[in-house]
């Protein structure tokens, strides 16, 4: 496996002016591509948003500019919007948390009906939901957009109220008051000079899998920073033998982080935490063989692998809990089937995010059940897929639109330094520019990370790309 040198700081100059040319012309190419048709649609229908995050109010966006006559109703609670892809730079040190704060208001047109609450239970035989206000609505289409649900109950002695308590317990996930106090836990710990740091991935899908790779990568930096990396110990846990779902991104991964000396424990799951006595415990299966620095875990696929428990001292811990679905989209016909891979998630045609059995309802954003989608990126190229079937469907039209199960990740893999990662299915490479070496750390894709996509997420929310 080879990677490339870095650029030098004339070709880094070079590349980001390209950058940002071209995200210029880009942008107003994307405006016309994101709307499905230059002629609005006529119709007096009902169309109900479960959820006002990224997907939903991108929707409420698009849809009201594109229909003329529809009711468009939005159900949430939440009076703050957040920028969530912002919250590992707040738990790196390099934002104020108060960059990823607007209010969910400012993003929603005036002609969309927000209703105050969130959907507990969906009805689909009868077209309705019921919302925690007390209300139920009915609608002719429904639009699921709720996103998921972060399980911390199932990883016992975990409460997000630990966070930042001087326990040596952080997550990025819990929010950005949360984001905010894991940055104070990491530099605690850096203070004290010595000490364990542990490193999780979940046994489940999860939102912005590189989440947990960018706090690791970042906290090396912080480390190393300190002059005191040596005093350290930091190790990644991971409940299968991978990091990554693209080879070569698993491959770099693993390698980086043996160059840095991060210690590997494969197929190792976090199941509880002792925040007084700074204790994680771990169910691990297999056979264990390695060095002292990558431990792998072997399954024997035509046996049932050894299953025993780990304990592990720390100073600090990044805690990533098991997501699913919200309870009220798993107790409802709405769901994958049990016997499904993706039983824990809404189920949709992953091309078309249509729900095959209720063809008036669809997906869009975390919620949905299909491999590695839950990124920000991911739902500005859902949003436009679904705008098009949508308006087609409308129109008893064929769909004309396909996912390719497009995603993207700036993976930080040191505080000043990126790659874009963009991939579809099957982990086939989609890169979106010529002068970015998706198989490089750049300095490039660091700016592009911390300085250009919140204003084009923002374009997004309001249906512009």
């Amino acid at each position: 496996m080879s990677y490339k040198k870095p650029s030098t700081a004339n070709e880094r100059r070079r590349d980001l002016l390209k950058l940002g040319l071209g995200a210029a012309i880009a942008a107003p190419a994307l405006s016309i591509a994101g709307n499905a048709s230059a002629n609005s649609v006529s119709t007096n229908a009902h169309i109900v948003i479960s959820g006002a995050g990224a997907g939903g109010i991108s929707m409420a966006n698009r849809l009201a500019r594109s229909l003329q006559g529809a009711r468009i109703t939005i159900i949430d609670s939440r009076e703050e919007h957040h920028y969530q892809p912002g919250w590992t730079l707040v738990a790196s040190g390099v934002w104020n948390k108060s960059k990823t704060l607007t209010k969910t208001g400012e993003w929603l047109p005036s002609s969309v009906n927000w209703v105050r609450g969130m959907v507990t239970e969906y009805n689909p035989d009868s077209n309705q939901v019921s919302v925690s206000n007390g209300e139920t609505i009915s609608y002719d289409y429904l639009i699921v957009a709720c996103g998921l649900q972060l399980r911390y109950e199932q990883i016992e002695g975990m409460d997000t109220g630990l966070i930042g308590q001087g326990k040596g317990i952080g997550s990025v996930y819990a929010g950005v008051e949360e984001a905010d106090a894991t940055r104070d836990e990491i530099t605690r710990w850096i203070a004290k000079g010595s000490g364990t740091g542990l490193f999780n991935l979940p046994p489940t899908a999860l939102k912005c899998a590189g989440a947990p790779l960018k706090m690791t990568f970042t906290t090396l930096s912080r480390l190393e920073d300190s002059g005191q990396r040596d005093n350290f110990n930091v190790e990644f846990m991971a409940p299968s033998g991978g990091l990554f779902s693209v080879p070569f991104y698993n491959d770099f991964v693993k390698q980086r982080f043996t160059e840095q000396g991060v210690t590997r424990n494969d197929f190792w799951t976090l199941t509880g935490i002792d925040a007084d006595t700074k204790k994680a415990f771990y169910s691990v299966k297999g056979e264990r063989t390695g060095t002292a620095t990558s431990h792998h875990y072997t399954v024997d696929g035509n046996a049932e692998p050894t299953v025993w428990e780990e304990t592990k001292d720390f100073e600090f811990i990044h805690v990533v809990p098991p997501m699913t679905a919200p309870d009220s989209l798993l107790n409802s016909p709405l769901k994958f089937a049990d016997d499904s891979p993706f039983r824990d998630w809404m189920e949709v045609d992953r091309e078309t995010l249509q729900n095959p059995n209720y063809p008036n309802v669809w997906g869009i954003g975390d919620v949905m059940g299909m491999p590695s989608n839950k990124t920000a990126a991911s739902v500005k190229m859902q949003a436009n897929i679904l705008e098009q079937n949508f308006l087609a469907y409308l129109q008893d039209r064929p769909l004309p639109a396909r996912h390719n199960g497009y995603t993207s990740c700036p993976l930080i893999t040191s505080i000043g330094k990126a790659m874009l990662v963009e991939f579809g299915w099957d982990g086939v490479l989609l890169p979106s520019f010529s002068f970015i070496d998706p198989k490089e750390e750049s300095w490039t894709v660091w700016v592009m990370k911390e300085r250009m996509l919140r204003p084009a997420y923002y374009a997004m929310l309001e249906g512009k790309i």
